[in-house]
C-alpha cells in the first residue's frame, strides 16, 4: 500500500487519505450509533485523515492540512459567503499553484538578502544568469539593476506570477521572462549550455532530475546555484549563509 502511495502525486495521496477519513469516521459513526454536530464530525474526519497521512509517510506539513481541512470547510460554510467570492478564490489561486499538481514546485519568493547573497556570487565579467523557476521576478530586476552588464532570463510556468514578472522586467532591456517549463527542451530559454550561473529556488522533490540537466548541458566553468535544497549524494563546493528570516542557504556547484 506504501509502495502505491509513493508513486503518486502527495496531492492526489492526500486527497484519497481525506476521503479514507471521512469514510471511516461515517463508518464509526453508524457503529456507535452517535449523532455529532458538524463541527465534531469534521474534526474527527480530520484527526482519521491526518492519522492515515502519517502511516502512509506523508510530510509533516500535510499532516496539519488533512487535520484542519475538514474543520476549516465547515466552519467557513457556516459564514454567509457570496458563492463568487470561492470561485474568484478558486480562479486565483489555479493561476498562482495550477503548475504545483505535476511539478510539485509551490511558489517560493526568495528574500532580499538572497538577491544581494548572488550579486556577490556573480562573476566579475558580463554574465548570462537563468532563473529557473522566477517567480515574481525579483531577483531578475534587482541583478539587472545593480549588474546591468549581464543579461538576465527567468522561467515560470504559473500564469499569475509569469504576468506580473514580464510586467516588472519590461523596464529592463537586458532582462527577459519566459513562459513554460524548466524541462520544455522545446523551450529554447531552458537549454541551459548558453548561461554562466543558472540558479533555482524549487523543492526537494526535482533537484535529483536538475542535477541531471545540469550535467548534460552546462559548460564546465559555469555555476549551478541552489536556494535551500539540496542535491541528494552531490555535496556543493560552497555554501552561503543568509540571514533572513528562513535563515536560506545558497548552494553552489562549479560544473
Amino acid at each position: 500500500m506504501l509502495a502505491l502511495f509513493n508513486r503518486l502525486p502527495p496531492s492526489v495521496t492526500a486527497l484519497l487519505l481525506q476521503l479514507a477519513g471521512g469514510a471511516l469516521s461515517l463508518l464509526l459513526l453508524r457503529i456507535t450509533g452517535i449523532n455529532p454536530v458538524p463541527l465534531a464530525f469534521a474534526l474527527l474526519c480530520g484527526t482519521l485523515s491526518a492519522g492515515l497521512s502519517h502511516l502512509a509517510g506523508q510530510a509533516r506539513w500535510w499532516l496539519a492540512i488533512q487535520l484542519l481541512f475538514a474543520p476549516a470547510l465547515v466552519m467557513t460554510l457556516s459564514f454567509d459567503i457570496p458563492p463568487w467570492l470561492f470561485l474568484a478564490a478558486f480562479l486565483i489561486m489555479l493561476t498562482v499553484y495550477w503548475s504545483t499538481f505535476s511539478t510539485q514546485v509551490p511558489l517560493y519568493l526568495s528574500s532580499n538578502k538572497v538577491w544581494h547573497a548572488l550579486e556577490d556570487l556573480l562573476p566579475p565579467e558580463s554574465t548570462r544568469f537563468i532563473d529557473l523557476g522566477s517567480g515574481l521576478g525579483g531577483v531578475l530586476t534587482h541583478l539587472a539593476r545593480v549588474r546591468p552588464d549581464g543579461h538576465y532570463s527567468g522561467v515560470e510556468y504559473a500564469p499569475l506570477p509569469f504576468l506580473w514578472s514580464w510586467l516588472r522586467t519590461r523596464p529592463y532591456p537586458n532582462c527577459h521572462v519566459h513562459w513554460g517549463s524548466i524541462w520544455d527542451e522545446r523551450l529554447p530559454a531552458c537549454h541551459l549550455a548558453q548561461y554562466d550561473v543558472v540558479f533555482a529556488y524549487l523543492s526537494p522533490v526535482p533537484m535529483e532530475k536538475l542535477w541531471h540537466k545540469a550535467r548534460e548541458q552546462m559548460r564546465p566553468g559555469t555555476l549551478l546555484i541552489s536556494s535551500t535544497f539540496s542535491i541528494p549524494g552531490h555535496a556543493p563546493q560552497q555554501t552561503v549563509q543568509v540571514d533572513d528570516l528562513h535563515q536560506s542557504t545558497l548552494q553552489v556547484w562549479r560544473m
